[in-house]
This record gives C-alpha cells, sequence and structure tokens, in this order.
C-alpha cells in the first residue's frame, strides 16, 4: 500500500481512534495487542479498551475469539508493531496494523456456529452508543439482499447518522455480479493479492522441482518418499473411478498409503489422505490458484501444467518418489492483481451505484491469531499459532478500515463520506488485462493511504441525500421509519435516481431491454466537490476517449478562493448502447493533485 512505519502520523489524535471490530471476538493476550505506550488498563490490555459478546450463538460466556478470524483482522487493522512475527517460520517479519497505536473495541457476534442478525444489530447499537469512530465487520452473505432485509446495511445506516464510517467486505464468491455489500453509505471493499507469494516446493525423484501452493509449516524426515496415485489406494468398489483419483472421502485405504505420499486429482483430497494416515498430499489447484491454504499434513496444489508433468513422471517410473519441502516465500512480480474469490460487481440491488469501492491486500495476509483454535481448522491438527496466514475479502476489509481511520487522525472534522472519498479518488486503476471485469473487480481501484491524506478535492454525500435515494427506490415510508429510524414522507420532491447521488465513483446501466437500441442517447450526471486542498486553486477536467462514447464536463475548470468551497459540476455521457462494459475515468488536477472518478457503462441482465 506505500505505507512504511515512518509515514507522517498525528500520534495524539491516532491515538485517542477507535475502530470497532464487530466479528468472532478477540484474543487479549495477543502481543499485537499488549501495547505497552498505552496506560494500563484494569485488565492490563491498554489498546483493547472494550470487549463486549452476544448470545445467540457464543461459544461460552466470553468475548474471547475461539475462531481465529476476530483476533486477524483486529490486528490487521490496528495491532501493535511485533517484531519477528510469523507462521512457524512463514512470511517473517514485522507485523502491524495500518494505525498501530490507535485503540481496539471488539464485538463478538460469530462462532463456528454462525452469526445471528439481531447480534449485529445490537452490536452496531453499542458501538455507535460506545462512541466509536469507525466500524470494520469482515463478514456479509454470499450475495446482495434488499436493504431493508440486511442486517449490516441497517446497522450501518445508523451508525452513518452518527458520523461513524463503516467498512465492510465485498464476499468471496469470486464471479460477477456477487457483491454483497451494496448500500452507497458502506466502504466495500474487494480483496488483491501483495507482492509476497507463499509456495510450497515439490522435489521429484528425478531431480526436478515444482512449485505449488500451500502454507505448509511440516519438514518431512528424509530426502523422498514413495508416491501412490489415489487411484491405485483405493479399494475396488468403495468408490468410483473418479472420487478414487480425487482422494474422495473414505475412498483411501490406510494399508496403502502409510508411509506414503498421495496423489490426488484434487487439492481437497489433502483432507482424506489425512485421515487414512498418508505422510502427506499432492494435488491439483482449484479455483482459488492465487491463494495458499494452511494445510495439517505436508501438501502442495499444483498448476495444470506443472501437474500434467508431475503425472507424467510417475506414469514413467517403477517406482516414483518425492519430497514436498516447507514453504517460502517469494516475490510475486504479478501484484496487485484481484483475487480470484473477491466478488465481483455490478450491484444487483442499486445498479448505478459501483461497487466494490476499492480494493487492498487480502491474499496470504499474516496477522495475529487465536491460539485455541487450529490454524487449519481440521480438528486432528493440533497446532497453535500467535499467528497465521489468511486469505479473503476479510483479509482487505481491515487493510481499508486502518487507513481510514489514519485519515481521520490527521482530519478528524471530516464525514465518513468525505474519508471514503479520499480513499477512492486517490486510488491507482489495476492492470485491466490481468483484471478482465475491471472496475466491477477493483471499485477505484488500489488504495493509496499516503496520496488520501492529501485528496485536493473530495465528494461528500449528505444523510438527506440517502434517504433521498431510498425513496427513489421506491422504499415504502412506513418501512424507512420502523428500519432506518428516519421520519421522513417520501413524497415526489423527496426522490433522488441513485444516478444523482454524489457518489466519488459514475456509473451507467442500461436494461436488457434496450440492447437494440440504435437511436444516440446521453445521460447526465451532477456532482458536488469540496476543496480540502489548498485555498486558492484551480482544477481541470480531463476525461477518457473512448470509441463509441464521448464525455464532456461542463463547467470544465473549477476555481476555488477558500477551503471548504464547493462547486458543482455537470457530466454528460453520449453515444450508442454497444452492450458492453465501458471503463472510463474523470479527473480533477490542478497540478498537484489528481482526483480520480471511474466512469463506468454497462449494460444490465435484468
Amino acid at each position: 500500500m506505500g505505507f512504511p512505519e515512518n509515514v507522517h502520523r498525528n500520534p495524539t489524535v491516532e491515538s485517542d481512534t477507535i475502530i470497532a471490530v464487530i466479528d468472532s471476538g478477540i484474543w487479549p493476550e495477543s502481543e499485537s495487542f499488549n501495547d505497552k505506550v498505552l496506560s494500563v488498563s484494569c485488565f492490563n490490555f491498554s489498546k483493547l479498551i472494550g470487549a463486549r459478546f452476544y448470545g445467540v450463538y457464543y461459544d461460552f460466556d466470553s468475548a474471547r475469539d475461539t475462531e481465529g478470524h476476530g483476533t486477524h483482522t483486529a490486528s490487521t487493522a490496528a495491532g501493535n508493531i511485533v517484531r519477528d512475527a510469523s507462521f512457524y517460520g512463514i512470511a517473517k517479519g514485522t507485523a502491524r496494523g495500518a494505525v498501530p497505536s490507535s485503540r481496539i473495541a471488539a464485538y463478538k457476534v460469530c462462532s463456528e456456529s454462525g452469526c445471528s442478525s439481531a447480534d449485529i444489530l445490537a452490536a452496531f447499537d453499542d458501538a455507535i452508543a460506545d462512541g466509536v469512530d469507525l466500524i470494520t465487520i469482515s463478514m456479509g452473505g454470499s450475495s446482495a439482499a434488499a436493504l431493508q432485509n440486511d442486517p449490516i446495511s441497517i446497522g450501518s445506516f445508523h451508525a452513518s447518522q452518527k458520523g461513524i464510517l463503516v467498512i465492510q467486505s465485498a464476499g468471496n464468491e469470486g464471479y460477477r455480479g456477487t457483491v454483497g455489500s451494496i448500500a452507497p453509505w458502506i466502504f466495500t471493499i474487494a480483496a488483491s493479492t501483495t507482492d509476497r507469494e507463499i509456495v510450497t516446493k515439490v522435489a521429484l525423484g528425478n531431480g526436478s522441482i515444482l512449485t505449488g501452493k500451500s502454507v505448509n509449516s511440516f519438514k518431512l524426515k528424509g530426502t523422498t518418499f514413495p508416491l501412490v496415485y489415489g487411484k491405485n489406494a483405493s479399494s475396488p468398489g468403495q468408490c468410483y473411478e473418479g472420487w478414487q483419483k480425487r482422494c474422495q472421502d473414505n475412498c483411501l485405504q490406510k494399508d496403502m498409503v502409510k508411509g506414503k505420499i498421495v496423489l490426488c486429482d484434487s487439492f481437497g483430497g489433502r483432507k482424506e489422505a489425512l485421515r487414512a494416515g498418508a505422510l502427506g498430499s499432492i494435488g491439483l489447484e482449484g479455483d482459488n490458484s492465487d491463494v495458499s491454504f494452511v494445510v495439517a499434513l505436508p501438501a502442495s496444489a499444483l498448476t495444470k501444467d506443472d501437474y500434467s508433468v508431475f503425472q507424467n513422471y510417475v506414469n514413467s517410473t517403477k517406482a516414483p518418489k518425492v519430497d514436498i519441502l516447507p514453504s517460502e516465500s517469494i516475490k510475486n512480480h504479478d501484484a496487485p492483481r484481484v483475487a480470484s474469490f473477491s466478488s465481483r460487481g455490478p450491484n444487483s440491488i442499486i445498479p448505478d451505484i459501483l461497487k466494490p469501492d476499492v480494493t487492498a491486500p487480502g491474499v496470504d495476509i499474516l496477522a495475529a491469531f487465536s491460539p485455541k483454535v487450529s490454524p487449519s481448522k481440521v480438528p486432528s491438527d493440533k497446532r497453535s499459532a500467535k499467528y497465521s496466514i489468511l486469505s479473503g475479502t476479510s483479509m482487505s476489509c481491515p487493510h481499508v478500515a486502518g487507513a481510514a481511520a489514519y485519515i481521520k487522525s490527521l482530519h478528524p472534522n471530516w464525514s465518513p463520506s468525505a474519508i471514503k472519498s479520499a480513499l477512492m479518488t486517490t486510488a491507482w486503476r489495476t492492470n485491466v488485462e490481468n483484471n478482465q471485469d475491471a472496475e466491477f473487480a477493483y471499485g477505484s481501484g488500489h488504495i493509496d493511504p499516503v496520496k488520501a491524506a492529501d485528496p485536493g478535492l473530495v465528494y461528500e454525500t449528505l444523510q438527506e441525500d440517502y434517504i433521498k435515494m431510498l425513496c427513489g427506490l421506491r422504499s415504502d415510508t412506513s418501512t424507512l421509519r420502523k428500519i432506518f429510524g428516519v421520519n421522513v414522507n417520501c413524497s415526489e420532491g423527496f426522490k433522488i435516481n441513485h444516478k444523482a447521488l454524489n457518489y466519488p465513483s459514475m456509473t451507467i446501466s442500461f436494461g436488457s431491454f434496450e440492447s437494440n437500441q440504435t437511436k444516440p442517447f446521453a445521460e447526465k450526471l451532477t456532482r458536488t466537490v469540496t476543496n480540502v486542498g489548498r485555498a486558492n486553486s484551480t482544477y481541470k477536467a480531463k476525461t477518457s476517449i473512448i470509441s463509441d462514447y464521448n464525455i464532456n464536463v461542463n463547467p470544465s475548470i473549477l476555481t476555488f478562493g477558500e477551503l471548504n468551497e464547493k462547486k458543482t459540476f455537470e457530466v454528460t455521457v453520449s453515444g450508442k448502447i454497444t452492450g458492453k462494459m465501458i471503463s472510463a475515468a474523470l479527473e480533477w488536477s490542478d497540478g498537484v493533485h489528481n482526483v480520480r472518478s471511474p466512469i463506468v457503462i454497462y449494460q444490465r441482465y435484468d
């Protein structure tokens, strides 16, 4: 993120900034939360200033984290600086949160049994009453829900009313149209790779070395070991041939895999190899080829090409042997790339609001963990880890929460929408060739916290604007009053189309029925920016040149004479409907600041 330890900070304000973590609880004894600089509380955990738990699905009467997830996200956002952190020597380095002197308030609403909507809403109410500054919540549904049916949308709306920015993970479905966090008052975060990749090498008996993926802390005692194919280690008639090749549950015979490494046509076969007592497992990688998972036995996932090489070796050798080496970190020159699992837009509920908003690191993230749970989540794996490696939009979400807290520490009076805008308009667009879904994958782009501290201009959205948008979505007045706690009458004069919301990104969608339209069209979007850069400044507009489309900005020059001055402009997009997604942008520049807003034009399939 370009966010080094020596970045300019406002330590006094940062130490008074409270990040609420609504998750699976927290492990307070972790070194990441033992901030010796802060005053000692009665619990001797000064960074953690509060912890609550809720009663529908709790493990026991405590806010302690028995899943590891909440501890991991909390330390990513605001963990203390911890030297020589690692997962059994893997990915060794300094672990620190984005705002290491900020405080944490933990709200445990999830356990192994699940997360209750009632508990989530109660946690939002308590966090608001506790006076937190930001809320990070790394959870959500597998698809978008109507706003009035989504507890996170409802709770975050109430938080926004109190000036609290809510940051939420986009989801881990990995396909177009699956983004689950869609409310415009929420900051929705996609996940990207980092320049550190964790790999597990496989040494063949013929001297060849193949590079696979996993987080393997085990070291086999020897040089090479006998290899057996899952198909040849299953009892005849017990499993279908395809199941045998994939090492499906209860297919492998213990006496046939003892002392051997098992080859499976699926990396998921490692679980059956463990059950059967094999030394290790080598499998074909699945859909998430950019992720390394913590394994409970020596195991590695190979690409399709390397798996073919491996199979050729096995088929051409009378007694094939292999060794699985402990994992190591290598440089990932392809990063940042939106993770394969990261949920994509478009927004299925509010089609002209681009979601996700931004992307941030979310793959192979080392952070604090609960020592009470197996890092592989396999019951027979009895290891305990103070730090572990996880992947997901759950991991990218607290990165942005920490960055938002950093911005707030430098600008304590900025509204939630101003902080969000700063991080969106200074984000940089990642490689489109590596991200075929473009803005539907990464929103405005990859965050840059240092640039976001001085964005020049911000797009601010008022609570009244959100309410007008809800009215424009044909929300029932009584529903708005009951669910969102607003006393409003959705008259015709109190409605706006969601295209008119003063959002930092700009989106124009067409319905499927418009696909054959040949006559020209023109869409006009109105936006207002607030000057937070230099008092006397002039910004000039620059837009993308796109075939079949014209983008005009009026006025194209904005002149400011003081800070916090507002200017309104119109963006007119004209052309013809092509049926394909168009990525464009508007950038305001005063020669120092570059304020970039993506413009996305696409066709819905409704």
